[in-house]
């Protein structure tokens, strides 16, 4: 619904304010509801400053404000919203990695920069461990090293790149299916999710895969609308989307509902009967055939099953190999290792949201909008497969995005539509800024990150690197060494060997178990030939200065130089690192 009337709301605007400070306070004050594994509010607001938060927190509405009644964002909103997602995920660069899992991808990153794509693509699943991991991004992420250089703002540019692509197409998808508004709001709500500018700067996959499927959706309904060489981009999408995550899979069946839909509830097109030029004024609204809706989704659908075919034939093995591991350890591991809807829906996503998408369900129902059930369906299955984690949440944000904007067009007041949304968005900044970025800042895996950057500043020509596991450990301490390689820029060499080898009864049910099976790749060992190292890192899961003790005299790569050992305290795994060096 396009609104045309512009109200002054002189009381409706400061009650909204005051609506959200109250939303605020009640998520603060009923904060230990937040169980996420990664920024749960109990931790996220635990060191900061309440006073300054609120003074800030409330300058964000007043700026939200203006910017609903100066900006004109929606003018031009492709352009606004790609600039506008890809600045504000740019201030979170400075966040180190928080997952060990980044371990697998920057390994599988850099073998592809130094033996080529080929060599990768013929090792995997062989020679290359994949874990339950699929190719295409870490292969993308490999190109990225190899042409553009082994950076870690390279895979930041293009996470920020995706994560704003996907602010677009969730525009695109909402202009689609309705209209421009739908499409508008719908961008901004992806904005208003907090957590995910916690994922952005990460080298993991997840925005990517949620990047992927939202441009597998949006080819999909291009292909059926208007056929063509549309049918080869949507089955080009699906074979990304396909080969980049497996839970994936499970949401590309929202393309099938699509299509039943459309059988249903044909679109419509413009024609002329003297055949002119389509979208021009005075063009007669038709409805397409369902028999052309039908061939060009068979069409999507066979081409996709033939790009996916061929590699999957290849691989059979490896990827049968990978299900059997989901279904027996990850399908019944996410039960464990699971958080609750209450805290993904009301603290990681502004619950303004989670409202106007449960709101917009009845508004469904109210028109009998059929179409509506192409963006709900990716919910649908979350709720009732009871998929609690974030992290596989996240894949189905702009889904969720597109219902908030359906729920927010019942709102006839053109400057509160506005405000509330700028709110929304602000707000979260702010969260995402001020409360998540401290934590994750400080998090145990950012003294790989400091002892990077001071090996980067002294340039020691080669480190080795030498690891001391706790007394009790969690998980194979030899998987940081790929993560402190992100940020080295010189050469690292590390034999591989952690010293311990505990009974799989013991792991069988970690969430770390793959740590275990992490097996120190070649150019790290091919290191040791050559110049003598220059520095010796030592990280130790054990206190930082019994460790000292423990490898003092033992060492022949100079004085002890830098100790990082910053550390939230919560978590088991907390390593932290000694810096020995010959230089001055």
């Amino acid at each position: 619904m396009i609104e045309t009337s512009r109200t002054s709301g002189k009381f409706i605007l400061p009650l909204t304010a005051g609506i959200f400070l109250i939303i605020f306070n009640l998520q603060f004050i009923f904060r230990e509801f937040d169980n996420n594994r990664l920024t749960s509010w109990e931790w996220a607001f635990a060191g900061v400053d309440m006073f300054l938060f609120v003074c800030i927190f409330s300058a964000s509405l007043f700026a939200a404000y203006l910017f609903s009644r100066i900006c004109c964002i929606e003018e031009k909103p492709v352009r606004h919203l790609f600039l506008f997602a890809f600045a504000g995920s740019m201030f979170f660069w400075s966040v180190p990695e928080v997952l060990v899992d980044t371990a697998r991808y920057f390994g599988y990153a850099k073998h592809i920069r130094l033996y080529g794509p080929w060599d990768f693509l013929s090792q995997w699943g062989t020679g290359i461990k994949p874990w339950t991991d699929l190719p295409f991004i870490p292969f993308v992420y490999g190109l990225l090293f190899r042409y553009a250089g082994e950076l870690r703002v390279v895979i930041q540019v293009f996470n920020s790149a995706m994560f704003a692509l996907t602010v677009v197409l969730t525009y695109k998808i909402g202009l689609e299916l309705w209209d421009r508004d739908h499409g508008y709001y719908a961008g901004l709500m992806l904005l208003g999710i907090p957590y995910l500018y916690s994922q952005v700067p990460l080298m993991m996959v997840d925005v990517s895969v949620m990047f992927l499927l939202t441009l597998s959706i949006y080819t999909f309904i291009k292909a059926v609308k208007q056929g063509g060489v549309w049918i080869f981009f949507a089955a080009l999408a699906v074979f990304c989307a396909v080969y980049s995550k497996y839970s994936a899979w499970l949401m590309l069946s929202a393309l099938g509902i699509a299509l039943l839909i459309y059988l249903v509830v044909p679109p419509e097109y413009e024609y002329y009967l003297d055949g002119g030029a389509r979208g021009l004024e005075g063009a007669i609204i038709g409805k397409m055939k369902r028999s052309s809706v039908l061939w060009r989704g068979i069409a999507v659908f066979s081409l996709a099953l033939l790009f996916v075919g061929i590699p999957a034939f290849y691989k059979s093995q490896v990827i049968l190999s990978q299900i059997s591991l989901l279904q027996e350890y990850q399908a019944p591991g996410l039960k464990r290792w699971g958080e609750s809807f209450v805290s993904t829906f009301l603290y990681q996503v502004h619950p303004l949201i989670s409202i106007a998408a449960v709101f917009s369900c009845i508004e469904a129902l109210r028109r009998k909008d059929l179409k509506f059930l192409i963006i709900s369906w990716l919910l649908i299955l979350i709720v009732v497969m009871q998929i609690k984690r974030s992290r596989y949440v996240l894949i189905a944000f702009p889904m969720l995005a597109l219902m908030a904007s359906y729920g927010l067009q019942r709102i006839r007041v053109l400057e509160v539509k506005k405000y509330i949304a700028a709110c929304i968005v602000f707000s979260s900044l702010i969260i995402a800024s001020q409360a998540y970025h401290p934590l994750l800042s400080n998090m145990a895996l950012a003294n790989l990150k400091t002892t990077g950057e001071f090996l980067n500043k002294i340039r020691p020509g080669k480190v080795a690197v030498r690891t001391i596991p706790s007394d009790d450990p969690v998980l194979d301490i030899a998987v940081t060494v790929p993560i402190l390689d992100l940020y080295t820029h010189d050469e690292i060499i590390f034999d591989g060997d952690s010293g311990i080898d505990p009974p799989f009864a013991d792991i069988e049910e970690s969430s770390l178990r793959f740590t275990w099976d992490y097996a120190a790749p070649r150019y790290y060992q091919e290191g040791f030939r050559g110049k003598v190292p220059g520095a010796l890192v030592v990280i130790t899961g054990l206190p930082v200065g019994f460790t000292g003790k423990i490898i003092e005299g033992s060492v022949g790569s100079g004085n002890l130089k830098e100790v990082f050992e910053v550390s939230t305290g919560l978590f088991q795994f907390s390593p932290g690192v000694l810096i020995y060096y010959r230089g001055d």
